[in-house]
């Protein structure tokens, strides 16, 4: 089976993740699986997907839930011997209205879209084969809560030398300081969502230079994207694109051929570099 090559998109029940699976499911030459935390509502979204002539496969994935990431990590290495396209798509965020404490929005969202997202990689980027593409799902609103931080704070998001360490502290640091309410004090924007989407761009950026230190020769491409403002759940019925428009940058970062040397470890949105 190793010489299979495989597409795995988390969080894709529904919304953005389930177009980026149909997407995947009719131009990845390969096994492309659908998961989400909930069985009954994956194997559900792969019904609707096969009744559409497609031939997605079903994989449990909670990336709230480290054991949940490491049964999908020992499953691909037994059966694929590695991984060719991750799409970390799975992401939480509260509406505008939400009544929930700040505090407590920041801790969850937090945990899902940063440290979900983060353990993820942590798990899964050592199993990507040579010619490998990864796709950290962010937002542009990681663009607009970065312009709403503190300059000193901006300096260290914006830095070439930050550590993963250093980010994760950052993201602590944040959550810290909204259960204090001294957040804004502490030069944070009013955004949890924003805050989390800030961790996985500059996450995405710390992992590319890594891969280009340790992994030069793999010509593995790792990069960020915005799909857009999309009408899910979570954007509401007012976005203007519709899921499988939401899908295309998200894909054409996961497709780009073999000989492409970039983007890599940029922010895109609409197919296009960003400045961060």
């Amino acid at each position: 089976m190793s010489n299979v090559q495989v597409a795995v998109v988390t969080g894709s029940n529904k919304g953005v993740g389930l177009a980026i699976v149909r997407a995947l499911c009719k131009q990845f030459q390969g096994d492309v699986y659908l998961t989400s935390r909930d069985p009954d509502r994956g194997q559900a979204a792969v019904a609707q997907l096969q009744q559409e002539g497609l031939r997605p496969l079903f994989h449990q994935l909670d990336i709230d839930d480290l054991q949940s990431i490491r049964a999908l990590r020992d499953f691909l290495k037994e059966k694929y011997g590695g991984l060719n396209v991750l799409v970390n798509n799975a992401g939480i965020a509260f509406k505008v209205h939400d009544t929930t404490p700040f505090a407590v929005q920041a801790e969850v969202t937090l945990k899902t879209n940063f440290f979900g997202t983060r353990n993820v990689c942590t798990e899964l980027l050592p199993l990507m084969k040579p010619y490998g593409r990864v796709v950290n799902v962010s937002s542009m609103v990681s663009s607009s809560a970065l312009g709403g931080c503190s300059q000193e704070l901006q300096q260290k998001f914006r830095s070439d030398t930050i550590t993963e360490e250093e980010l994760v502290q950052l993201m602590t640091k944040f959550v810290e300081d909204t259960k204090k309410n001294v957040h804004q004090k502490e030069g944070w924007p009013n955004t949890a969502y924003g805050v989390s989407k800030i961790g996985v761009t500059v996450l995405s950026r710390i992992q590319a230079r890594l891969l280009n230190e340790d992994r030069k020769g793999d010509h593995i491409l790792l990069n960020a994207c915005c799909p857009g403002w999309v009408r899910t759940d979570m954007a509401g019925p007012k976005a203007t694109k519709s899921p499988d428009e939401g899908a295309e940058t998200p894909v054409y970062l996961a497709l780009l051929p073999p000989n492409a040397d970039a983007p890599h470890g940029q922010f895109v949105s609409d197919k296009t570099v960003r400045p961060w």
